[in-house]
C-alpha cells in the first residue's frame, strides 16, 4: 500500500524529501492509534481516581503526582493547574507534575520502534528532576493548601476533550481524532525537518551550540501547545537536536496546563513558576549535553 502511494507521489514529481516525510508519517499512524486507544481506556476508568488520590496524599502528592504525570494522558497538567489555582495542591506538587509530564513525546517514541530505547532515559531524567525540584520547593518555598472534598471545575484538554467526565463513545472517537491531529503535526514537522536536511547551512544553524540549544528549547517548550512536544520529539528522532536539548524542551513543556495557570492563578506566582521551569530545564539540558 505504501509503495503504491510512493509511486503515485513520484508521478506528481514530488521531491524525495517530501515523499519521505509523507511515507514516514503515514507509517506510524497504526502505532499512534493503538497507543492513544490504550491511553484513553486507562484515562477514562482511572483518571478521576488518580486525581482524587493526589489531592488527598498531602506532601506525598509530589511523588504520586510525578509518577502519574509520566503516564501520557490527555490534560493531566491542565488538571494539576486547576487544582493548584484553587490551592488544593502545593507549588512543589504542581512544578513536579509540570516537569514530569511528557505530553505527546512518549506516544510518538512508542510509535517509532527503533527509538523506543530513548523512552527509559527520558522518563528517568524527568522523574528524578521532578522529585528533586518538587521537594526542594516544598522545603524552601512552601505553599498553603485547602483541604476540600470537592474538585474545581476542570478545563477541557486537547481536541476540546472532557478530561474527567467523558462519554464512553469518546474511548474510540477521541483516539481517532487525536491520532489524526498528531499525524498532521508530525507530517508538517517532518516536511520542515526534511527540508532542513537538504540545506547544510540551516542544519548548522539549528544544531548550534550545546549551551545555546537548551536555552532555545526551554523557551520553545513554554508554548502551551502539544505541537511543541511533537516538534521536539521529532527533532530528537531525526538527530537534529541532542538528548539534552530535547530534555530541556520536554521539561519546560507542560502543554495546556501553563495556559490554565496563566488564566486562573496569581500573575506574580505564575511568573515564579515559569522562572523555576525555565531555570531547571535549561540547567538540566546543559548538564546532560556536557555529560553525554
Amino acid at each position: 500500500m505504501l509503495s503504491i502511494l510512493e509511486n503515485l507521489l513520484l508521478k506528481f514529481s514530488f521531491s524525495d524529501w517530501v515523499i519521505d516525510a509523507i511515507i514516514d508519517s503515514i507509517k506510524i499512524i497504526p502505532f499512534l492509534f493503538i497507543v492513544f486507544l490504550l491511553i484513553e481506556i486507562i484515562e477514562f476508568y482511572y483518571a478521576d481516581k488518580i486525581n482524587n488520590f493526589i489531592k488527598k496524599t498531602g506532601k506525598a502528592s509530589i511523588l504520586t503526582g510525578t509518577l502519574a504525570a509520566i503516564f501520557p494522558q490527555c490534560g493531566f497538567s491542565v488538571i494539576a493547574a486547576g487544582l493548584y489555582s484553587k490551592k488544593i495542591i502545593t507549588r512543589g506538587c504542581l512544578v513536579a507534575i509540570f516537569l514530569a509530564t511528557s505530553d505527546e513525546a512518549i506516544p510518538i517514541l512508542l510509535a517509532t520502534p527503533d527509538k523506543i530505547n530513548l523512552i527509559l532515559p527520558i522518563l528517568l531524567i524527568k522523574i528524578i528532576t521532578a522529585l528533586i525540584v518538587g521537594y526542594i520547593l516544598e522545603i524552601f518555598l512552601p505553599s498553603n493548601i485547602i483541604q476540600t472534598n470537592t474538585l474545581p471545575k476542570i478545563e477541557e484538554g486537547c481536541c476540546k476533550h472532557d478530561i474527567i467526565k467523558g462519554k464512553k463513545i469518546e474511548i474510540l472517537i477521541h483516539p481517532i481524532y487525536h491520532t489524526i491531529n498528531v499525524f498532521l503535526f508530525i507530517l508538517v514537522i517532518s516536511l520542515f525537518l526534511n527540508y532542513i536536511f537538504t540545506n547544510l547551512e540551516l542544519i548548522n544553524i539549528i544544531k548550534g551550540n550545546i549551551l545555546i540549544q537548551p536555552i532555545l528549547a526551554s523557551l520553545i517548550g513554554l508554548i502551551p501547545n502539544c505541537a511543541v512536544s511533537i516538534g521536539i520529539t521529532m527533532m530528537l528522532i531525526k538527530g537534529t537536536i541532542s538528548l539534552g536539548t530535547a530534555i530541556s524542551g520536554l521539561l519546560s513543556n507542560a502543554g495546556l496546563g501553563l495556559l490554565v495557570l496563566i488564566k486562573n492563578n496569581n500573575f506574580i506566582d505564575t511568573m515564579k513558576i515559569i522562572f523555576i521551569l525555565l531555570t531547571v530545564s535549561i540547567f538540566s539540558g546543559i548538564l546532560i549535553n556536557l555529560i553525554i
